[in-house]
């Protein structure tokens, strides 16, 4: 079974962790036949080496998409969309570390399961080395529990999804939700009928600092949360006394100090 892989990457990333990406998935159990790495602008001299080091080792089968300026997350990840090749896609971030078992995994349960439209896994949160996880972060496995969990929170742990292109594109891709693109998609999905399921078990190791918590604050997040638990209230995906608790949550989340909401997502959103 044959699947693609698709990874964006920008300026800010750090050349060696771009290099430890596409090495974990260059060294799976299961190869791929189509990596397409979208470069969403230019990218620095060092970024631009590592690629070029990766193409030289793999011209089969690493497939560059440049974009010309930097247009975010969702318009680069709907831009390589369609340059894959395959039905089946393997979400990948530049920074994170994939185990090699991955998408052999994943690739099963699409195999045992064709219903199955989207399907993600455990990620382990790391600093600094694999060997120092700190957290993990525990989808929902069955359709029944994926539902009832988005409707309060992200339902799939999108570094680690892998997904049906069709099933993407039937929903309307990925669309402009300031750092909730993946959430809004799963959303949509489900309200098109799409499949879901989580494996029990580790799939990627996930680099998680504080600024993973920093970027998840302010007045600008909280909003962009507000809106989209809106969008769920006015497409009847939740009821409206939902759409309160969510956004009152959400809301004291986002504007507490660091120390506090680096304190509850691993109290409570993490094991």
């Amino acid at each position: 079974m044959n699947y693609s892989v698709l990874m964006s990457v920008y300026f800010k990333e750090k050349p060696e962790f771009l290099s430890a990406a596409i090495q974990s998935i260059f060294q799976q159990t299961v190869l791929t036949d189509d990596f397409v790495l979208v470069c969403d602008g230019p990218l620095t001299p060092e970024l631009d080496a590592v690629i070029a080091e990766m193409e030289a080792a793999h011209p089969d089968n690493l497939h560059l998409v440049r974009l010309e300026k930097n247009g975010g997350l969702g318009n680069a990840l709907n831009i390589g969309i369609k340059h894959c090749r395959n039905e089946l896609i393997a979400r990948m971030d530049s920074d994170d570390i994939s185990r090699p078992n991955r998408c052999e995994k994943q690739l099963a349960v699409f195999q045992a399961h064709p219903e199955v439209s989207i399907t993600s896994g455990i990620v382990e949160e790391f600093t600094e080395s694999i060997e120092n996880i700190h957290t993990r972060r525990v989808p929902p496995e069955t359709q029944e529990d994926i539902l009832a969990f988005a409707k309060r929170r992200n339902p799939f742990n999108h570094p680690c999804v892998m997904y049906k292109k069709q099933a993407v594109e039937d929903a309307g891709g990925y669309q402009d939700f300031f750092l909730l693109e993946d959430y809004y998609l799963w959303v949509r999905m489900l309200q098109h009928g799409a499949v879901g399921y989580n494996l029990q078990e580790p799939l990627l190791w996930m680099r998680a600092g504080s600024d993973l918590y920093k970027r998840r604050a302010g007045w600008k997040y909280a909003k962009t949360q507000r809106d989209l638990f809106k969008y769920m209230r006015d497409s009847g995906f939740v009821s409206t006394p939902r759409y309160f608790i969510n956004t009152i949550v959400r809301a004291g989340s986002s504007l507490a100090p660091n120390w506090l909401r680096t304190f509850m997502f691993k109290t409570f959103n993490r094991r």
